[in-house]
Parts: structure tokens; C-alpha cells; sequence
């Protein structure tokens, strides 16, 4: 039987990189439903979320007839790929390198994209709006999905995982539908960058432990391994900060 203390940190990883994506595809839905209609715009929602159910449906008890050495391997090294992907971006956002995602420039260029404003009264579905909010619910989705069989499979949490991913998409609906505009006071990099750090974590402990190699204290060592890769983090981040300083101080200079 599965304990909630064992199954904190899939259900914590999936809940905080599940809020990144669904705060990401809810400003595109709000942007899409405010410009084209919200008739059409909420149905690809709907179609979206639930081709993703189905993708977790099907490849969630596929993943249990798989050895669990094997799987760790496997998924461990996939999720490391994907946190340390996650981890690069949010490092060079935070060490001024590169921008920050800005929700309401998407919010304002994805309604400058559709155009059309006044569909809103139309009877007929608009394709646009239908196409737009799905392939948004779809490509974040994906990801969504992906973080919850990577956080709940190696460790047997599938279920706690996607509760975690279930209350970060009822958090961020209920929010959008409150405010109704992009949540652009969501420090979306701090998430990012707390979720690549957990998530390289995870992928590090679950590789070496599929390779039938013990870690010093169980399952406390993701906590060493975290602050391990966040105190790296930082430390490149002072770096590049100092870096673009020099840089900006440089051309001020010339």
C-alpha cells in the first residue's frame, strides 16, 4: 500500500510542473474565448482535456507490466533530460540571458493572431477558436501528462501524481475564471525552476536506483540531490548575472 509520505514528492512535482503548463495554456484559452467566443473556445478545451485523460488512461497500466528496474532506468533518464532541459531555461531567464515569459504579451499577440473580434453572438462553432484552444490544451497537455507518468510511475504513484496534476488545473481554472485576464503575477520562472530542480532529482535517484545501486538515508536522498542541483543552479545564475553586468557596463563604457 502506497503512502502519502511515499507519494509526496510525485504528487508535489506533478501539482507545481502541471500549474507552469495549465497557467501557459490558460492564457491562450482566455485569449481565444475573449477575441473568438467562449462557445467554441471552451469545446476545444473540453476535446483537449480529454484526449490527455485518455493518453493517461491507456499508458498509465501499460506502465505497470514493465519491470520496475527497468522502468526507474528508463523513466529516470528521460525525466533528467527533461528537468535539466527545464532548468537551462529557467537558469538563463534568471541569470538575464534570456527574457521572461511574458503572459500578457501572449495574452495580447494571441488575440492580435485571431483578429475577428464579435464572433461571440455567432449560432455556428468557430473552427478557429475550436482548433486554437485544443492545440494549446494538447501541446501543454502533453507535457502535463508526461510529468505525471515520469513523477508517478518509477515509484509506483500514478494515482497521487495525477491528483497533483488535477489540482493545479482546477487551481489555475478557477483563478482564470475569477479573473478572467492572462495570470501574469504568476512568477512562472520561479515555478519552472523549482520543477526542473525536483524533477533532475527524481530523474538522478530513480537511474541509480534502477541500476540496483542503494542511496545513503532512501528516499531522503532526492532531498540532498535537490539541494544539490538548486545550490549549482544558483550559483550559475550569480555568474551570468555578473556576466550581463560586465557586458551592459561594457557597451555603456564604449
Amino acid at each position: 500500500m502506497i503512502t502519502w509520505i511515499h507519494a509526496g514528492p510525485s504528487v508535489v512535482a506533478a501539482f507545481l510542473g502541471s500549474l507552469v503548463e495549465c497557467v501557459e495554456a490558460a492564457t491562450i484559452v482566455l485569449a481565444v474565448g475573449s477575441v473568438r467566443g467562449w462557445r467554441s473556445a471552451l469545446a476545444g478545451t473540453l476535446a483537449g482535456v480529454a484526449v490527455l485523460a485518455g493518453l493517461v488512461g491507456l499508458l498509465g497500466p501499460a506502465l505497470s507490466a514493465i519491470p520496475v528496474s527497468l522502468l526507474q532506468v528508463v523513466i529516470g533518464v528521460l525525466l533528467l533530460l527533461f528537468g535539466l532541459s527545464w532548468l537551462r531555461k529557467a537558469v538563463m531567464r534568471a541569470g538575464g540571458i534570456m527574457p521572461l515569459r511574458d503572459e500578457q504579451q501572449t495574452f495580447a499577440h494571441t488575440a492580435a493572431t485571431l483578429g475577428m473580434p464579435g464572433v461571440t453572438t455567432s449560432r455556428h462553432w468557430d473552427r478557429v477558436a475550436l482548433i486554437a484552444t485544443f492545440k494549446a490544451v494538447l501541446l501543454e497537455g502533453i507535457e502535463v501528462v508526461f510529468i505525471v507518468l515520469a513523477a508517478g510511475a518509477a515509484s509506483r504513484t500514478i494515482v497521487p501524481a495525477s491528483l497533483g496534476a488535477i489540482g493545479a488545473t482546477l487551481a489555475v481554472t478557477l483563478a482564470a475564471l475569477a479573473l478572467r485576464r492572462p495570470l501574469a503575477r504568476v512568477p512562472e520562472n520561479t515555478l519552472k525552476f523549482t520543477v526542473a530542480v525536483l524533477l533532475a532529482s527524481f530523474g538522478t535517484f530513480w537511474v541509480v536506483e534502477g541500476l540496483s545501486i542503494p542511496w545513503p538515508g532512501g528516499d531522503l536522498a532526492i532531498l540532498g540531490l535537490a539541494a544539490a542541483y538548486l545550490a549549482g543552479s544558483v550559483l550559475v545564475v550569480e555568474a551570468l548575472r555578473r556576466r550581463s553586468g560586465e557586458l551592459r557596463r561594457s557597451r555603456g563604457a564604449a
